[in-house]
């Protein structure tokens, strides 16, 4: 019989949220079931997925309360008189957060609405290649059957499970962001991924709490290595403690109702412990494939990672089901990309388009204290592409109009750019530590997009006087050995 559906989404996030309106633009009859699990600590939300419930947006308005209390201190140096001691509320901060998270929530459902687009609260798994078991809270069973399916779950943060303790005490930054009360002293341990860790560290010593960032390896693991050093040293500088070469062994709750961490130290070969209010763990993300029933129809996925295999269409290796977003193999686990991957999927099932997602060039930005934001190639990636001797990098140390005043340290202020050596010096990549990162990074990425060169660069007129514009004035190469600190204006 006919499928009830032309697309059905499973998953209502950034990726597939944007998939299912696209479609519906083109008089469609779609449907998106989406369901959240609760966390391991009971954290549940609304429609929107992680960018909007447990990602960028809480994260970057947490980032923002911090960015504040830095701006208290430096505006006595501009003049305001400003009580002290200045203390802030996790609890208010936490309030306001929430409550635009919420609106954001509600806002999804209403879009959905308006573009008659069927939004089902349930956990959807495949019972055959055109349907889609849903399943609500209350046990509830709907059968839904769709032309298309899209699957859009993305990814929920991992459990070191194998550490005693970890599960039972411990939380994640889908917790995080929902906490009514100050977590208090706070360790962060991490393994190979410090992006949410990072960040999350930044705000917290921002707001004024002890924090500790455990590090088994190196940060920011596919970044570029200079600019992640930079990124930590800051910290370091700003008051987050940093335990490197470390891992956790185990986390025990104390009488106190503290938890106590104990590591190993692999410089040292000796084991250590402290006591904390919080533990927070940043291992990583795992693809939330779980409950898809995947295999029963055939939909392949990596078998170390957990994610869908797709091609450049986003197809899966089952004809008419796709994926998108951070739960597909080899693709940036961002929202943005996982916007555009949705749309453009949208148009060529059914508007007739051809255009394929183009993955190059994707701008980001860590939003540490010191913020850092890259488009294109790290210097390594570059250099073991091009080899060393093709590669030109123009750099410079500088510091923001913002600090002289306030007398901010800016000894980690940097801008790098990566450039071919030929004759043409296209830009391979663009990495800038400073305040505004993305606000800077995304108007040259347009730039670095259509194949800008160095030369073209230099004839770019700056805006005078901002950090941006330190951009248009990089001369000094690495290859020379000259000091690269901008003095004047």
């Amino acid at each position: 019989g006919k499928n009830e559906y032309d697309l059905l989404v499973i998953g209502g996030g950034s990726g597939g949220l944007a998939c299912a309106k696209e479609a519906a633009q083109f008089g469609r009859k779609v449907a998106v079931l989406d369901y959240v699990e609760p966390s391991p600590q009971g954290t549940k939300w609304g429609l929107g997925g992680t960018c909007v419930n447990v990602g960028c947006i809480p994260k970057k308005l947490m980032h923002q309360a911090a960015l504040l209390g830095s701006a208290l201190k430096d505006a006595q140096h501009y003049g305001w008189n400003i009580a002290q001691p200045v203390h802030h509320s996790w609890s208010v901060m936490a309030e306001g957060v929430q409550n635009y998270v919420k609106s954001l929530n509600w806002g999804h459902r209403v879009q959905l609405q308006d573009k008659k687009v069927k939004y089902f609260n349930m956990k959807g798994s495949f019972s055959g290649p055109h349907t889609v078991r849903g399943l609500t809270k209350a046990g509830k069973e709907t059968i839904v059957t769709a032309e298309n399916i899209v699957i859009a779950t993305g990814g929920r943060p991992k459990y070191p499970t194998h550490i005693a303790g970890a599960l039972e005490y411990g939380i994640t930054s889908d917790d995080l962001f929902w906490l009514k009360e100050s977590p208090g002293k706070t360790s962060l341990l991490n393994g190979l991924f410090l992006y949410v860790s990072l960040e999350s560290a930044g705000f917290l010593t921002g707001i004024g709490l002890d924090t500790t960032v455990m590090m088994r390896s190196i940060p920011l693991r596919g970044f570029d290595q200079q600019m992640a050093s930079l990124v930590t040293e800051h910290m370091e500088s700003y008051g987050t403690k940093f335990l490197k070469r470390c891992f956790p062994i185990k986390v025990e709750k104390l009488e106190s109702n503290r938890l106590q961490v104990t590591w190993k130290n692999t410089d040292l070969g000796t084991e250590e412990t402290d006591s904390f209010d919080t533990v927070m763990w940043a291992v990583g993300r795992a693809p939330d494939t779980e409950t898809l029933n995947l295999e029963t129809v055939g939909v392949k996925t990596n078998s170390e990672t957990g994610k869908i295999i797709v091609d450049a269409s986003e197809a899966t290796s089952v004809p008419h089901i796709y994926a998108v977003g951070d739960i597909t193999e080899g693709r940036p686990e961002l929202t943005p990309t996982a916007i555009a991957a949705g749309k453009l999927l949208a148009q060529r099932l059914f508007g007739k388009s051809s255009e394929l997602m183009d993955y190059d060039n994707v701008p980001t930005t860590v939003f540490t204290p010191l913020e850092y934001g890259c488009v294109g190639l790290s210097e390594e990636v570059a250099v073991q592409c091009f080899g060393s001797d093709n590669i030109e990098v123009y750099h410079a140390y500088y510091k923001p109009l913002e600090f002289t005043v306030a007398e901010r340290d800016a000894t980690q202020c940097y801008i790098k750019m990566v450039c071919l050596r030929e004759r043409g010096q296209r830009i391979l990549g663009l990495h800038f530590i400073g305040p505004n990162a993305g606000e800077v990074i995304q108007g040259f990425a347009l730039g670095i997009k259509c194949g800008a060169t160095y030369p073209q660069l230099m004839k770019t007129i700056g805006i005078h006087p901002t950090c941006a514009e330190e951009i248009t004035k990089l001369h000094i190469t690495k290859r020379s050995g000259l000091d690269a600190t901008v003095t004047g204006c």
